[in-house]
């Protein structure tokens, strides 16, 4: 009896994982705050949308929408793979219909939005719907409570045309630079003109490794390098944040990396 038992426990085990893996984990929301910059200046608060891989309306979109909501960001970034299936379109255009208002809001394009087909134009129409600007390989300058940021997304790097010198064709060089971009290992090699120092990057891509007992992730996938999650600094690269985003890829599963909505507060 003891022995059995024992095996009933040790079947359980790999059973409860699954199921939370499963139906709990991967709606579990969780938002995350940071703060970066110096203490002193006006605060840029921005909302870190990545890798939503949206396939319907339900229970984590909702929380989304609600958490977004309640962030009042002054900037949302969504840092792509919204969609991993053509025809899952028109449910972010529904979410993004009921996205708050009163934020700028960007995106840029992820690997997943090639892979399925929807392509550039089919992104840049749906997100020009709700007032969203689309960014590849352009910037746009904004002002916020005096002070100028100029918001540059590079295009993705596994399957699009990343080209930072195109990105910043004609110019003029400015203090208060964020860069958005799909996948973390692109940070390291975005070729920046020299006069055009970065910030602060942000992305996604790599889910926190979407399976990652005990916080640790089994499988990145390609263009992540050495990122998996939350910040990373170094002297010689510009301060680069990664979200563990909000949908999954290839399975509905998550352990040890719940989805994340970032909100990071940037003295300006």
């Amino acid at each position: 009896m003891f022995l059995r038992g024992g095996l009933l426990a040790a079947a359980a085990v790999p059973a409860a994982v699954a199921v939370h893996g499963t139906l709990v984990e991967p709606r579990r929301l969780e938002t995350t705050t940071h703060a970066f910059g110096t203490p002193a200046g006006p605060r840029l608060r921005i909302a870190l949308v990545a890798d939503l891989h949206i396939r319907g309306m339900g229970t984590l979109e909702r929380r989304l929408l609600e958490r977004l909501h309640e962030s009042r960001a002054d900037l949302i970034a969504i840092v792509g793979d919204s969609i991993d299936r053509r025809g899952a379109i028109r449910h972010l255009d529904t979410l993004l219909g009921e996205f708050p208002r009163g934020p700028r809001s960007c995106a840029v394009m992820g690997n997943w939005e090639y892979n399925c087909g929807a392509g550039r134009q089919m992104m840049a129409h749906t997100y020009e719907r709700h007032g969203i600007e689309l960014l590849v390989n352009r910037y746009l300058d904004v002002e916020h409570e005096g002070r100028r940021v100029r918001i540059t997304g590079l295009d993705d790097l596994v399957c699009g045309r990343p080209d930072g010198r195109q990105a910043l064709a004609g110019a003029e060089p400015i203090e208060r630079h964020l860069v958005l971009l799909h996948c973390p290992g692109h940070r390291d090699v975005m070729g920046m003109p020299p006069e055009h120092p970065v910030s602060l990057v942000l992305g996604g891509h790599s889910h926190g490794g979407q399976i990652a007992p005990f916080g640790r992730a089994i499988v990145l996938p390609h263009g992540c390098g050495p990122y998996v999650k939350g910040w990373y600094h170094r002297d010689d690269a510009a301060a680069l944040f990664v979200s563990r985003g909000v949908g999954t890829s290839s399975i509905p599963v998550r352990i040890g990396s719940p989805p994340e909505l970032a909100v990071i507060d940037w003295r300006l």
